[in-house]
């Protein structure tokens, strides 16, 4: 299993899960798609196709987490700007052995450089808002919140390897597997995430991770999958963080919390 250092403090307070972070070899060498093109040149650029359209309206997220036989999911769902480069989602913690909603719902902003989430955790008070700083996250963001920053997982394709083009689904989307190389990726993507990713580069003591991602006729990300695998007191944790975007191009809203709002105090740990 691979080290991650730091960045699990935060996934701690979310779902009592600190990490490390795995990734596999994707399936088969570049292959090419129905139209011709090579698929890793192909999900390298969706990134660029995603970011020219400047936002996506719906956005879905799910961590799906297994240890020690228990599986649990969290799910969000918000909006992106990526011309800003910022996006809200507003997180669902797993329910409680009797099946009921136990946990406020986390807000999260991503901003360059930041995440802010409030309702996360113990000792902060209502309404106050909590800001981490994600290059000095371990995993640069890409678990530690409950879900993965919907522009570092599109980011994460330009350091795409191994890929292979799988086939044609219903609406003319195109699914591709394959390897995200997080020390590419980091010296690829955008200046917004550059740090986020560099950060994951060096936390992590391998560098691949496998991805599933489906691009539409324009290739335009529409789904992307990631497959982690965590350590977590000597127990293997499987991590899969899948996010989804629609509704491309239209207006969205993101505030950031106000200074007054952010809580600097001491957070107890769950």
């Amino acid at each position: 299993m691979d080290r991650v250092s730091g960045g699990a403090v935060a996934l701690a307070v979310v779902v009592g899960l600190v990490g490390t972070t795995t990734g596999c070899g994707g399936r088969g060498a570049a292959a090419e798609d129905r139209k011709g093109a090579d698929a890793a040149t192909v999900v390298r650029g969706a990134a660029d196709v995603v970011l020219r359209a400047g936002s996506a309206g719906d956005v879905r997220t799910g961590m799906e987490m297994a240890a020690g036989g228990t599986r649990v999911t969290i799910r969000g769902e918000g909006v992106y700007d990526f011309r800003g480069s910022r996006g809200q989602l507003k997180v669902m913690l797993p329910t409680g052995p009797a099946g009921t909603q136990e946990h406020r719902p986390i807000v999260e902003v991503f901003v360059p450089g930041a995440l802010f989430m409030k309702n996360r955790g113990a000792g902060v008070p209502a309404e106050k808002w909590v800001r981490v700083d994600v290059a000095g996250l371990g995993d640069g963001n890409l678990v530690t919140g409950g879900a993965t920053d919907p522009l570092a997982a599109v980011e994460l394709l330009r350091g795409a390897r191994d890929v292979a083009y799988v086939g044609e689904e219903a609406g003319g989307v195109r699914h591709y597997r394959g390897t995200a190389d997080l020390d590419v990726a980091s010296r690829a993507a955008s200046p917004q995430v550059r740090g986020a990713l560099g950060a994951a580069a060096k936390g992590f003591s391998r560098k691949g991770v496998p991805f599933d991602v489906y691009l539409d006729a324009v290739g335009r990300v529409r789904k992307v999958r990631h497959q982690f695998s965590f350590v977590n007191a000597g127990k293997a944790v499987g991590v899969a963080s899948t996010v989804t975007f629609d509704a491309f191009g239209g207006p969205v809203r993101i505030v950031t919390p106000p200074a007054k709002d952010i809580y600097t105090g001491k957070i107890r740990r769950q």
